[in-house]
């Protein structure tokens, strides 16, 4: 390792990973200068260094329908990776994420005696458990995010190493609420709930006309409350406007309604109260101290299978992270208004309750606090060390 430039192939699929695999560049830059990187890298990883031989973009797909109809491409594109690995092996290949690719090219690599680290574990601890038998015989080490995910793989004997949330590392621990509500331009004085329900055009789908009907019932009752709505894009907008607009076609008006594009965080910061579709979002706003109510809706026959396939009982990392329910879950049928509203009216209510979720999202906050990037880069590093020291002693 001191005679050469240290080389790692290195792939992302998507923006998260591109920030991900940017951050784990500069880390070991930092200690290896002259380290190389290639593979497929978004934007991120190439202006930390990273050389990418295809367009992240290209692997960048969701749905099954998607999947098929690019499924020759990303075959090829996986031959061809495995292809340039073999003959030009890297000290370590590094799969950020993207499971469904980067596994078998990682097990394919391994065969081939190149050292192999997976960041980001799969939800193989919620469902399809079986697959840690395959990720076992692809990865000499999984880098994870959250200690359960740890935990679950020393289970089964797989080389593990827990790293922390760069989101964990990146939010504060204290968020000034009066400064959020200045950037958005929003009273300083009134009682604020963020309303997100979802990124993608099937959570809107579901979650869009619930929340609206909330937001309703609790101005019925609390009349000065306000709502601010961040969407993901215009798109996302424009369809959450059309839910607004058959609303109050049925009489059912709401006054103090605020739409922003982006800046949810920013958002979720100047809020009192959270209402949300479970996913990343509810990660940000436990480590912004915000209370939520998490709800989730799926189509018919997806949501039955889900539930055939779940291993745990809870699905909002909050309460993944706490081991018990902190935060309400109302999935499917539960997520009716009046569910919603009765929940989101005891942090109104409540401020005892606030004060307590406060103290335990504070504490798992400095739990995920760890340097993600620097934790990721030095167990990468180590394991090479390793490696070699047993080539030393034979």
């Amino acid at each position: 390792m001191a005679n050469r430039p240290l080389r790692f192939g290195v792939v992302a699929g998507e923006a998260s990973g591109d920030l991900l695999g940017a951050g784990l560049i500069q880390a070991i830059k930092q200690q290896h200068p002259d380290a190389v990187f290639e593979g497929i890298a978004g934007p991120q990883m190439m202006a930390a260094g990273a050389h990418s031989l295809f367009p992240m973009d290209r692997l960048s797909v969701m749905g099954i329908v998607e999947v098929l109809g690019r499924y020759r491409e990303l075959l090829g594109m996986r031959r061809q990776l495995a292809r340039h690995f073999k003959q030009n092996p890297p000290d370590a290949f590094i799969g950020i994420d993207a499971p469904d690719f980067n596994l078998g090219l990682e097990r394919q690599l391994r065969e081939a005696r190149i050292k192999t680290v997976h960041y980001v574990s799969p939800s193989v601890w919620a469902w399809r458990q079986r697959r840690v038998k395959k990720i076992a015989a692809a990865t000499d080490l999984m880098l994870t995010l959250f200690p359960f995910e740890a935990a679950f793989y020393q289970q089964y004997q797989v080389p593990v190493r827990f790293v922390g949330h760069p989101l964990a590392d990146t939010i504060p621990l204290e968020v000034d609420k009066a400064t959020a509500r200045q950037s958005l331009g929003l009273p300083l004085d009134a009682e604020i709930l963020a309303l997100l329900p979802g990124s993608r055009a099937n959570e809107l789908q579901y979650l869009a006309r619930p929340f609206l009907e909330t937001a309703c019932w609790l101005q019925a009752r609390r009349p000065d409350l306000r709502f601010v709505v961040p969407l993901a894009n215009a798109e996302r907008r424009r369809q959450f406007e059309e839910a607004l607009a058959a609303l109050e076609k049925e009489g059912k008006g709401l006054h103090g309604l605020t739409l922003v594009e982006g800046h949810s965080r920013e958002v979720m910061a100047a809020a009192d109260a959270v209402l949300l579709a479970s996913g990343t979002a509810a990660l940000e706003a436990m480590l912004l101290k915000r209370p939520m109510v998490v709800a989730y809706k799926l189509a018919p026959l997806t949501y039955w299978l889900a539930t055939r396939l779940l291993k745990v009982e809870n699905v909002s990392l909050p309460n993944l992270l706490a081991g018990e329910t902190l935060v309400p879950e109302l999935i499917q049928h539960a997520a009716t208004p009046e569910n919603l509203g009765r929940e989101v009216l005891v942090f109104f209510e409540n401020h005892h309750s606030r004060e307590s979720l406060n103290q335990r999202f504070s504490a798992i906050h400095r739990e995920l606090r760890r340097d993600a990037s620097q934790q990721a880069a030095q167990a990468i590093l180590q394991m090479l060390e390793g490696q070699q020291a047993k080539r030393q002693a034979y």
